[in-house]
């Protein structure tokens, strides 16, 4: 049975699962579909094509699904998936996709987005990701798993952030940031690995030992990075510094570091 507030809006055509806590003045557009367990609390807009998986919290006064910042946008087709168990909390702001960016912006699981968030269009975020207040995810920005991106953190359209990263609040992202790493200033340049997070996350200690060598080998050689890393690929059987060494290789934006 649902819980729905006498005062939300529920348009004819809005899919709701079971078990639903619908708060006060609420307002659920006719495209939007909405899983089994979700709270949404007062004054939230859910509007477009927008999927929401199961116990999802969506905190007061936050607008999903509302039409893309971007100027090129047209009323096309596009759509916003969230997946289960995120914490989105109050005066967050949720995009859908563009045309020119696959149409889809996509969230992950077991995500809390603080107050004031900003995830754009196109956006890609993976599980068990933090995002501290005001972080904000400009168009097309990729976020891997496990990361932490600190409060009044703007990171660029297009970045990409690999897995197990951590952001220090009040950096200014405007390059790709590899796996495991740690990343701070404006503008953002790496500090190291992310050890904390290692020792939390990985049991077998010398996969973290490989992951510093690799991370020495690479960024603080004084050789060209890519050569480093697809040496690496050849070299080296663990899977977390090819995880590492792939991004390298792979990366458009570069990436930050200070070169020896």
């Amino acid at each position: 049975m649902n819980n729905i507030h006498k005062t939300a809006i529920i348009e004819d055509g809005a899919q709701l699962g079971d078990n639903i806590t619908v708060g006060a003045f609420t307002i659920i557009g006719k495209d939007v579909k909405i899983g089994d367990g979700n709270i949404i609390s007062s004054h939230t807009v859910i509007e477009g094509k927008t999927t929401i998986g199961e116990n999802n919290h969506i905190f007061s006064h936050a607008a999903i699904g509302t039409i893309p910042q971007d100027l090129k946008f047209d009323g096309e087709d596009v759509e916003l998936i969230i997946g289960n168990n995120n914490k989105i909390r109050e005066y967050t702001l949720f995009n859908p996709g563009t045309i020119g960016g696959g149409s889809i912006t996509k969230i992950g699981d077991n995500n809390l987005f603080m107050g004031y968030t900003h995830v754009a269009h196109d956006v890609i975020v993976g599980n068990n990701c933090v995002f501290a207040n005001v972080a904000t995810l400009a168009g097309h920005v990729e976020i891997a798993d496990n990361v932490v991106i600190g409060g009044l953190t703007p990171i660029h359209q297009f970045c990409k952030i690999g897995s197990n990263v951590m952001v220090a609040g009040g950096s200014v992202v405007t390059q790709d940031i590899p796996p495991f790493c740690l990343a701070e200033g404006n503008r953002a340049v790496l500090r190291g690995l992310n050890l904390n997070g290692l020792r939390r996350r990985f049991k077998n200690r010398n996969d973290i030992d490989e992951i510093r060598k690799a991370y020495k080998a690479i960024f603080e050689s004084g050789s060209a990075i890519s050569d480093i890393a697809k040496e690496l690929l050849e070299t080296n059987n663990n899977e977390y510094v090819h995880e590492l060494a792939n991004f390298v290789t792979a990366t458009k934006r570069g990436i930050p570091f200070n070169r020896k």
